[in-house]
């Protein structure tokens, strides 16, 4: 498919070729010659790194705290993979990948909290949402994994944890 650009006074003229089929997006300048393509997992990762923060990201139920801790996880396949999670709150936690799973992945983890390293905590989620590359909000790429069972006791240790450290009184200064 091609598509004329006429509203952009820098580029008027131009055209955009759209080759579903190859999944790539070709410029072509005003005298029909081809200026440059992109692919479109490039494109799509270009929008990722600079779109504006999305609501639902900051509008969470749940507090939660940046707290890099171990985290193990198995999709129910049955892969089985072992990371750190970049953070973690009382409505899930944030799992660093750099090939992270896809949307609506089911997940059974085990991780540990700073207070008991050597225990491992269980519990069931599903991945809410994936940052395929670092950007303002993490500082590497991941996936936001929403608790979908977990036990009181579990939710409450990561509760008190969150609340700790949210809730510690600044120095004063000397």
């Amino acid at each position: 498919m091609k598509y004329p650009v006429v509203s952009s006074t820098r580029h008027k003229g131009k055209t955009l070729e759209i080759d579903s089929s190859k999944e790539m997006i070709t410029l072509v300048g005003i005298n029909g010659e081809p200026m440059g393509s992109l692919a479109w997992d490039f494109l799509v990762d270009q929008i990722l790194t600079y779109r504006k923060p999305q609501q639902s990201r900051e509008a969470r139920a749940e507090p939660r705290i940046s707290l890099s801790i171990r985290v193990k996880y198995q999709t129910p396949e049955g892969a089985h993979f072992e990371s750190r999670a970049g953070g973690i709150g009382g409505g899930g936690l944030f799992i660093e990948s750099f090939t992270p799973l896809g949307v609506g992945t089911k997940l059974a983890m085990e991780f540990t909290l700073p207070e008991a390293p050597n225990e491992w905590l269980s519990a069931k989620g599903m991945i809410a949402w994936v940052c395929p590359k670092a950007d303002q909000y993490t500082f590497s790429p991941g996936m936001g994994v929403r608790f979908t069972d977990i036990t009181s006791e579990t939710r409450n240790r990561v509760l008190a944890l969150v609340h700790s450290v949210k809730c510690v009184p600044q120095s004063e200064p000397l």
